[in-house]
């Protein structure tokens, strides 16, 4: 029953994405899409394996609504803020690849680099939740699941490398489906990333034990050597 649960799971996030892709375009022959789409399968696929080999704790966590009892107010904002330009970012792609043609198209390398950026996502996303047990959707303190801090694997890098997957992710696809407007749009769901991340940051220092100091040996939060 619980594969069953995830095999239904993707299913629906692969019609969500492919609607709202597809549907806007008017038309299925788009085969730049139809590559996201198999790569977008190929990464919920390593995902679920990377979390199930590391904690089905988690994916039980991460199958849950993203809006919890508990959850701070502003981290609710936040996270439907997120959905919401995330989910805009995916319309307006193929509305600016078929209709508006507002900044022109990337080129063969640009475009190609942005598949690569896609993969990078979806591997950084794999990695940050095999490696981290407690990155559950919404910001709490997981008492009854003993939470801890963690800083090994690419929590040793960056203090947020889901996030960072996140936002390669949608750069990458903005730039592989050929829409610079829509690379610059990204800056609208990256920047609901960085306000989350500085509420998740300000609870996490106040309610996990040795958070503090995670901070300090890991100086940066979601870009290493930047930010």
């Amino acid at each position: 029953m619980f594969i069953f649960k995830l095999i239904i799971g993707i299913s629906i996030s692969l019609i969500i994405n492919g609607g709202l892709l597809f549907l806007p375009a008017g038309t299925f022959k788009w085969w730049r899409a139809w590559v996201f789409m198999g790569v977008a399968l190929v990464g919920m696929v390593t995902i679920m394996a990377s979390v199930l080999s590391g904690s089905k704790d988690l994916l039980k966590e991460r199958l849950k609504l993203p809006i919890q009892k508990g959850q701070p107010l502003a981290d609710k904002i936040i996270v439907l803020l997120f959905i919401a330009a995330f989910l805009g970012l995916f319309v307006f792609i193929p509305l600016d690849v078929f209709r508006f043609h507002l900044m022109g198209k990337p080129g063969a390398v640009v475009s190609s680099l942005g598949l690569v950026l896609v993969v990078a996502g979806w591997w950084i996303i794999s990695r940050s939740l095999k490696e981290n047990p407690f990155a559950v959707p919404v910001v709490k303190y997981q008492e009854e699941r003993h939470h801890r801090v963690v800083d090994t694997g690419v929590y040793s890098l960056v203090r947020h490398p889901m996030y960072a997957g996140d936002v390669l992710l949608m750069v990458g696809l903005a730039f592989w489906l050929e829409s610079y407007a829509a690379a610059l749009l990204a800056s609208v769901p990256t920047g609901t990333v960085v306000l989350r991340i500085l509420i998740e940051e300000h609870f996490l220092r106040q309610k996990l034990k040795g958070y503090d100091a995670y901070t300090e040996r890991v100086r940066y939060r979601l870009i290493p050597f930047l930010w």
